[in-house]
């Protein structure tokens, strides 16, 4: 029998390996981004062209290469950081396993040009599949240029299974931020298709948060601080209203490098344990900073993922931390500058005689007057009608309806609804817990969710808007800006003609920051930021399968963000309102989610209760 077993030619073997690093366009942006760092580098420029898939490059102001060290970058295994298998276990830089840049000519048309410091001219040399087509000699200022072009020309298969350039480019913001957080002392800048997305100037921790997420996150951040013979933990957890339903705010750091653990995500969670929305997850930016020789970044091919020697103390102290540091951000005193000082008493003078307290008593008022208890009376008599409903059907009861609750009456707080039954005979509005709504008539008596029944006239509202093309937006009086990040703004800008047609009119104003003009005009109550934040979380969590599913997942989202909360007081005339939009949708029973809008009591149901 002949031999069978032969050894793989470089290329064969540079392909695979680069289908353990490079996996996606973000992947060759780590890569680079790192080894910049790695050479010193002060300043960094990442420019892209169509998300990757044509260009990608990187230009800084690094320590560059010599025209043997360039040559060599691009075989496998070669590493400046590396001389001895011990040198495995006390690392401090980024790279080391000598495979980027073999694993990015293997997959690309790689370009590299580069200086040092202590010669006049630099090197310039061109790959395409691992194979070095030129190198010479060329002008090039100290540092390195790379640029990694058509990515997987030569895998057809691999670049077929490419996201949408708006996927792929949010991968590669992800990996930049990831970059940029660690490191505050380089500048960084980012252009996508000749257009700025970031630029970073030299800032320390908290400042480059701010640049990198948006000016609204320098309020959200509470400073944490722990140092133990163990590890040494510093950094940033974010305000327990700044929670949100999707990850991705999510940052943990060990000794300048990103990785992910859920297990010390847990340990966070449960600091948070109480203060946060369940399924809602904090925001956090924490630095790790421990013996090289305690930890093993070399378990996974990107090196994302960290064995710690010690997990369990490491996890221990990192939940106690953000435990302190929350107690501390929710005790701590506050100053206010905008307090009323018009209340303030001055103390008297000396020899002042200050006057004893004393109690005004209304000698005329008698709580057992006629009057009193008539008045009463009539209160009781109003609130008890619970009458026989004539259908089943909901148009009918609606129309039965329509008469009795058009019925003037003077709009009340809701907050005295208990206590003042609205409209006449045996029609009465009331609000209960801040939470439902009680209508009762001839028909019958309704208890409606009024969270549940106003998505449901929503959803409806937006979805006729769309069919009709005709909007009903709300002027705001004082227009809202809202400023994003550049994450967020990746995700707002596709999706911001669909959230107009619906009767939104929000505009970009430069610098990741939005205005928002006008509201749909039964949205009139709603907060523009905390609308437009739910709907970007929603579309970073859900993943469509197609644009039918995109678009009914806008019209949920915004429905969901944009109705009245649980809690929220509301008018006897809004109450009636909301009752009448809700019996002329098409499906008012159910919300967005399958579950009830409303419950009927009739004989049957209240003779049940009491069985």
């Amino acid at each position: 029998m002949s031999d069978i077993i032969n050894l793989l030619p470089d290329s064969i073997a540079n392909q695979i390996a680069a289908g353990e690093v490079i996996q996606r366009p973000a992947s060759v942006v780590k890569e680079l981004l790192e080894n910049s760092v790695d050479a010193g580098a002060t300043s960094i420029h990442l420019i892209v062209k169509d998300s990757g898939k044509t260009l990608l490059q990187v230009v800084d102001n690094g320590k560059g290469m010599s025209e043997t060290d360039a040559r060599m970058s691009l075989e496998r295994h070669a590493t400046s950081k590396i001389n001895k298998a011990e040198d495995l276990f006390n690392l401090r830089t980024m790279g080391f396993r000598g495979e980027a840049l073999a694993s990015i000519a293997a997959v690309a048309q790689l370009e590299m040009k580069t200086r040092t410091e202590q010669r006049d001219i630099g090197t310039h040399l061109i790959a395409e599949g691992s194979v070095v087509k030129s190198q010479e000699l060329c002008a090039h200022e100290v540092g390195t240029t790379l640029s990694v072009k058509n990515l997987f020309f030569n895998v057809p298969a691999r670049r077929k299974f490419l996201k949408s350039d708006n996927v792929e480019m949010r991968h590669i913001i992800d990996e930049f931020e990831r970059v940029a957080l660690i490191n505050p002392e380089i500048e960084f800048k980012l252009h996508h298709n000749d257009q700025q997305l970031f630029f970073l100037p030299v800032a320390n921790r908290r400042q480059r948060i701010v640049n990198v997420l948006g000016k609204g996150y320098n309020e959200k951040l509470v400073p944490i601080e722990e140092e133990t013979e163990i590890v040494k933990l510093s950094g940033f957890i974010g305000k327990p209203e700044s929670a949100r339903k999707s990850r991705g705010e999510q940052f943990l750091f060990v000794n300048g490098r990103y990785f992910k653990s859920s297990y010390f995500h847990s340990a966070i969670q449960q600091a948070f344990e109480g203060l946060i929305p369940l399924r809602h997850h904090p925001t956090y930016f924490i630095y790790f900073d421990i013996a090289p020789e305690s930890i093993d970044v070399n378990i996974h091919p990107t090196k994302t993922e960290i064995k710690f020697e010690d997990e369990r103390s490491v996890y221990a102290i990192l939940r106690s931390t953000v435990k302190r540091s929350i107690g501390q951000y929710h005790v701590s005193p506050s100053l206010d500058f905008e307090k009323e000082t018009s209340f303030d008493i001055l103390p008297p003078k000396e020899g002042t005689e200050i006057p004893k307290p004393g109690v005004m008593i209304d000698t005329s008022f008698n709580p057992f007057s006629s009057e009193s208890k008539q008045e009463k009376k009539q209160h009781w008599e109003r609130g008890s009608a619970f009458s026989k409903p004539s259908t089943e059907n909901w148009e009918a009861i609606y129309d039965g309806m329509n008469e009795a609750l058009n019925t003037e009456t003077e709009p009340q707080d809701a907050s005295l609804a208990l206590e003042q039954p609205t409209n006449e005979e045996n029609t009465i509005v009331r609000q209960i817990g801040l939470r439902y709504i009680l209508v009762q008539s001839d028909e019958g008596t309704f208890i409606l969710h009024q969270y549940r029944a106003h998505t449901r006239i929503l959803f409806e509202e937006f979805e006729q808007s769309i069919k009709t093309g005709i909007r009903s937006p709300q002027q705001l009086l004082f227009p809202a800006t809202i400023e994003l990040s550049t994450q967020d703004t990746a995700l707002l800008t596709p999706v911001l003609s669909t959230v107009n047609a619906l009767g939104f009119q929000i505009e970009p104003f430069g610098n990741n920051a939005f205005i928002v003009q006008a509201v749909p005009s039964g949205c009139t109550e709603v907060n523009p930021e905390l609308a437009i934040a739910g709907l970007i979380d929603d579309l970073r969590e859900n993943k469509p399968q197609d644009n039918q599913q995109a678009f009914e997942n806008i019209l949920k989202s915004l429905a969901q963000q944009s109705a009245i909360k649980s809690g929220q007081e509301l008018k006897a005339q809004e109450m009636i309102n909301l009752f009448q939009s809700l019996m002329r949708c098409y499906n008012p029973q159910i919300d967005l989610k399958g579950r009830e809008t409303f419950k009927l009591l009739n004989d049957a149901a209240i003779e049940k209760i009491f069985d």
